[in-house]
């Protein structure tokens, strides 16, 4: 049976990325294409480009832990907004939150097929002690 897009997308952000390796094949398509905007300017990633990227977030952090505050679907498409928090493997009793993002996903075939995504970083005026308010997930 089938998931629905939106279930597919909060799935993914809700997975244990850093532990279980089969997280990324599960919920990327081979196809799969992202277009990023951050600060580092943007970014066209592929499957092979993610996967190198959240091996490196797998190096990095003892945990990543995403927080949803926004999930809307509107046919095969997923909107998201959502923030991450890690811990490092030096201090790892310590979460920060890192980074903001919204993010709008196609879904084919029960996996992320295409997506845009912008974030920014945390800044020292954001609150990165309180969660986010939900307001439709």
């Amino acid at each position: 049976m089938s998931k629905s897009p939106k279930q597919v997308i909060k799935d993914f952000h809700q997975a244990n990325i850093i532990n279980d390796e089969t997280v990324l094949e599960n919920y990327f398509h081979k196809d799969l294409v992202l277009i990023w905007n951050s600060t580092d300017g943007l970014s066209i990633m592929n499957y092979e480009d993610l996967i190198a990227f959240f091996l490196e977030i797998r190096r990095t952090y003892n945990s990543l832990r995403i927080e949803i505050s926004h999930l809307l679907q509107d046919g095969n498409h997923v909107t998201i907004r959502y923030k991450y928090y890690v811990s490092t493997i030096e201090n790892p009793e310590e979460e920060l939150g890192i980074s903001h993002f919204i993010g709008i996903w196609e879904v084919k075939d029960d996996k992320m097929y295409r997506g845009h995504l912008v974030s920014q970083p945390v800044t020292e005026n954001d609150d990165t002690t309180e969660s986010y308010h939900k307001v439709k997930v």
